[in-house]
């Protein structure tokens, strides 16, 4: 088991095991998602083939994933710079396939908001079927983790209570560049996960910090409702967000956003 990703040459969409510089398709496997449970991950039936990484282009490591739920507030500086109080329960939102953006691609500002921010996660992709599982159980049902920055439209988040006005903006969303499996990432809560705009350090913090640890999403989650492969869950974003700064820093085009967690690699988005 490692990392992989969705790859696109030409017309050509596909799956594939990433090794070194070297992306090796995986047979019959065009996406990451439904049809790549953690079983098939921990055995990918290889072409034989072998691409450079360089000639491709990554799309999201899921692009059409079942649900999108993310965590809202989790981390307490973060629920600390805004406005909210400690939550007792997981602050959940939706979000929709067609925000997701892949590694590299930009992301054009809408012009109807003039409050865009920007949210490093470290996100996860469900790998087999679960329902109402904790603990131990439901860290298994991972079958790898990525990277999601979470751009927010602040002054449309903020119209109402539900934040989905936010947060739901079409190819808003980028993820990945690679989905990587458990084995190789470690201890999910104890990743380092910064942001940096411009090369400045905006964000910096461990996912030690987190209110509501992997197996505490889970077990919330699938007491609602079951979580399938392919599914994918954002666990929300650190202390340093633009709109909390004094003055607030948002986002303009030409700026170039670097999201990065311990062992997954880095997430490089430019605004336009």
């Amino acid at each position: 088991m490692s990392r992989f990703a969705r790859c696109a040459l030409g017309e050509r969409r596909f799956a594939a095991l990433v090794e070194g510089d070297e992306v090796r398709p995986l047979e019959g496997v065009s996406e990451l998602g439904a049809e790549t449970p953690s079983s098939l991950l921990a055995d990918p039936p290889l072409t034989g083939e072998a691409l450079r990484l360089e000639d491709v282009s990554l799309r999201p490591v899921v692009p059409r994933p079942g649900k999108i739920i993310c965590v809202g507030l989790n981390y307490k500086a973060h629920v600390d710079e805004g406005v909210y109080d400690l939550p007792d329960y997981p602050a959940l939102f939706p979000k929709f396939a067609d925000t997701l953006l892949g590694a590299g691609e930009p992301v054009a500002l809408p012009p109807e908001s003039e409050a865009v921010d920007y949210e490093a996660e470290l996100a996860f992709v469900v790998g087999r079927s679960v329902r109402r599982v904790s603990g131990d159980e439901a860290l298994a049902a991972v079958a790898g983790y990525t990277i999601a920055n979470d751009v927010s439209m602040r002054d449309y988040q903020y119209k109402s209570h539900q934040w989905l006005a936010g947060k739901a903006w079409a190819r808003s969303t980028p993820l990945g560049p690679f989905l990587v499996t458990p084995d190789e990432v470690g201890d999910p809560h104890a990743l380092d996960i910064t942001l940096e705009l411009n090369g400045e350090r905006m964000q910096d913090a461990n996912t030690r910090l987190f209110i509501f640890d992997i197996p505490t999403i889970i077990e919330y989650i699938t007491a609602e409702c079951p979580m399938l492969p392919g599914d994918l869950i954002f666990t929300g974003t650190p202390e340093g967000v633009g709109y909390a700064r004094k003055p607030p820093r948002f986002l303009h085009p030409g700026d170039v956003l670097t999201s990065t967690i311990e062992g997954i690699g880095d997430l490089v988005t430019h605004l336009v």
